[in-house]
């Protein structure tokens, strides 16, 4: 009866019944915009330069998805191998085909298959660096510097909350990232014909069904950090938790998600 009477009420008064005030926000840094519009609902800190983890990798894939080919085959290398910490373990010389890997770098997020994606596509590593701050600053993103395609921390790379809306506003607008983004597991098989079922590492999509992506990422540096997507009654929202912990960031973006969309995120809840 009482999901009864919550779906009358947002019969009656429309996807903004449950809206409220901006929730309190425990990431240093974070934003809140409408996906279709651009217009921005929550900031705090948006400008503040930090490094963002495996969030870049919403760029890399972004680029990889616009270079097409993604029925081609890659071949990985001993570089691509050393990559830690969290990685798929592929082995040098093995072939796969593009959008497998991609599957696996936005579903798992391995740094491996990060490192494998942009040497390929950029030729050398700089090379593919060099295609992110152009790709960056077209989308906006005028006030960043990526170094690697894998967001491990290395000197002078870094974002912010209002650059990383930019990447992420182009990636959730892509067919094939929008896609892959909203797989809660994916079945990767190795070269070897091995098989492992790989969990998204993205608890709001796990937990809420409002929720359609994005990206989480995590280092000492970055602390934990969420890209997370919503959708519900015609609205796209996508939030962006920065420089948070374990224990905040999925609360962080469901928080903003609810606020944004206008629903009681409990009514959703997997």
């Amino acid at each position: 009866m009482k999901l009864l009477r919550v779906l009358l009420i947002l019969l009656v008064l429309g996807p903004g019944a449950f809206a409220a005030s901006p929730p309190a926000i425990f990431g240093k840094s974070a934003i809140l915009f409408d996906a279709n519009t651009g217009e921005v609902l929550y900031k705090k800190n948006d400008t503040l330069h930090t490094p963002i983890a495996s969030t870049q990798k919403l760029l890399t894939a972004l680029l990889i998805a616009k270079s097409g080919d993604l029925d081609g085959r890659l071949t990985i290398a001993k570089s691509d191998t050393l990559q830690d910490p969290t990685k798929l373990y592929l082995k040098e010389g093995d072939s796969y085909v593009r959008k497998k890997l991609l599957t696996a770098l936005l579903v798992k997020s391995a740094n491996d298959v990060a490192y494998a994606l942009g040497r390929d596509n950029g030729g050398t590593i700089e090379a593919f660096a060099e295609k992110m701050n152009r790709e960056a600053a077209r989308l906006g993103a005028k006030d960043s510097h990526f170094v690697n395609p894998n967001g491990l921390p290395v000197e002078n790379q870094y974002s912010s909350a209002r650059d990383l809306a930019c990447i992420a506003r182009a990636a959730y607008r892509n067919p094939v990232i929008r896609d892959i983004v909203s797989m809660k597991t994916y079945e990767f098989e190795y070269a070897s014909g091995k098989k492992a079922t790989l969990t998204n590492t993205n608890r709001v999509l796990r937990n809420y069904s409002f929720c359609n992506g994005m990206k989480t990422g995590y280092t000492d540096a970055a602390g934990h950090c969420l890209v997370a997507s919503g959708s519900y009654g015609g609205r796209d929202m996508i939030a962006v938790v920065l420089k948070s912990d374990k224990a905040h960031v999925w609360d962080d973006a469901a928080a903003l998600l609810e606020f944004g969309l206008g629903i009681d995120r409990r009514q959703f809840a997997n």
